[in-house]
């Protein structure tokens, strides 16, 4: 019975993760406009999930960090009733989250359910040394470092184009103008010929700037913003999914590969049914985005996650996404204070939330 309860609660963990976690990846193809909501959520779907798969071969050093070695007794790990409660509280702290629109950390939640139910179940003896190290640290500093790299990547982007002006006074550009329709009949559309014109060196400037390498230069920063946006999502895939199948590891009769298929199936479920209030929140209600801060975003997100899990670093992708648009707001000068000081808040009651939570499911399930 237990073991039941406790892959359903692992379960209900992963679709809250998914519900909160899967569309932060995209949130800048959604809020600059370069993707609307279907289209991002279903790239974000599909990148998760290969990433969720990709984690059995690239992520082992997080399931065994995520199992709770060090940070409670290996009597207490072992037991069943333990990890029902921490999947369980850490699931209801983030669906609670989700419910309100919080992005907010999986990790963070994980966290605070393993301390709540090992205080509980030792009557306070907890090693805190794994906690700060391991857990405390990288939460801490991967939002400051990504809202640093992203306002620095961002900032040296707009030098560059900058420094893409003509030197020339003049110059001569061969434009297509679109098609006109016929007056009275609007399916009959006249090609038109194409227009030479001569310009000064600013106008020269705009369009020179919108050719880079002979490639146009707004379809080129789109596709890699689909790119760096998939890589975020993968990248979040490959750093949550150890983390939270990691629960299932100890229990009897899972196989590692059905516990990553499972996980994979739950946060894929979480994200189609119940990302939208998060998805505002990380699209348009931190900070308004263009294309070119949408996509310096994603790409200092993604390296960091990246390089975290080839580390076993279990940094927060939420903390990470959420710090480089905070840092792209920051240089551009239109970040919501106030947006970001609720999502803080959120970030500090994550870890009292779910230990309560966790304490009070750990004294249910050892009385069952």
């Amino acid at each position: 019975m237990l073991t039941s309860i406790l892959f359903i609660s692992v379960c209900f963990l992963a679709y809250a993760n998914g519900a909160n976690d899967n569309f932060k990846g995209v949130a800048s193809l959604f809020g600059s406009g370069t993707a609307n909501f279907r289209q991002a959520l279903v790239w974000a779907t599909l990148a998760t999930l290969a990433g969720s798969l990709a984690a059995l071969f690239l992520a082992q050093t997080l399931l065994v960090k995520f199992s709770g070695k060090g940070l409670a007794p290996d009597e207490l790990i072992h037991t069943l009733p333990f990890m029902i409660a921490v999947a369980g509280g850490a699931g209801m702290t983030v669906i609670l989250a989700t419910r309100y629109g919080f992005p907010i950390s999986t990790t963070h939640a994980l966290l605070g359910a393993m301390a709540g139910s090992t205080l509980l179940a030792t009557s306070g003896n907890l090693n805190l040394v794994p906690l700060l190290n391991n857990f405390v640290l990288p939460l801490l500093l991967s939002p400051v470092v990504a809202l640093l790299l992203a306002a620095l990547f961002y900032r040296g982007l707009n030098t560059w184009i900058s420094r893409r002006a003509s030197d020339n006074d003049l110059c001569m550009c061969v434009e297509s103008p679109k098609q006109l329709a016929l007056a009275g009949n609007a399916h009959m559309r006249m090609p038109l010929v194409p227009a030479l014109s001569v310009d000064v060196q600013a106008a020269c400037a705009e369009r020179q700037a919108s050719l880079v390498f002979g490639f146009h230069a707004d379809r080129l920063r789109d596709g890699l913003h689909f790119c760096s946006a998939g890589a975020v999502c993968f990248a979040r895939g490959l750093n949550d999914t150890p983390k939270i199948a990691a629960l299932l590891l100890l229990a009897p009769g899972f196989e590692l590969q059905w516990i990553i298929i499972a996980v994979a199936t739950a946060m894929l479920l979480g994200g189609v049914f119940n990302a939208r209030r998060v998805a505002e929140t990380m699209s348009q209600k931190i900070t308004s985005l263009t294309h070119d801060q949408g996509l310096s975003a994603n790409l200092v997100t993604a390296l960091l996650v990246i390089f975290a899990s080839k580390l076993g670093m279990p940094v927060s992708t939420t903390h990470v996404s959420v710090g480089s648009l905070f840092g792209i707001g920051w240089v551009g000068g239109k970040a919501h204070s106030d947006v970001i000081a609720s999502i803080a808040l959120s970030w500090l009651l994550t870890l009292p939330c779910a230990a309560i939570c966790a304490a009070l499911i750990y004294e249910t399930a050892i009385n069952l």
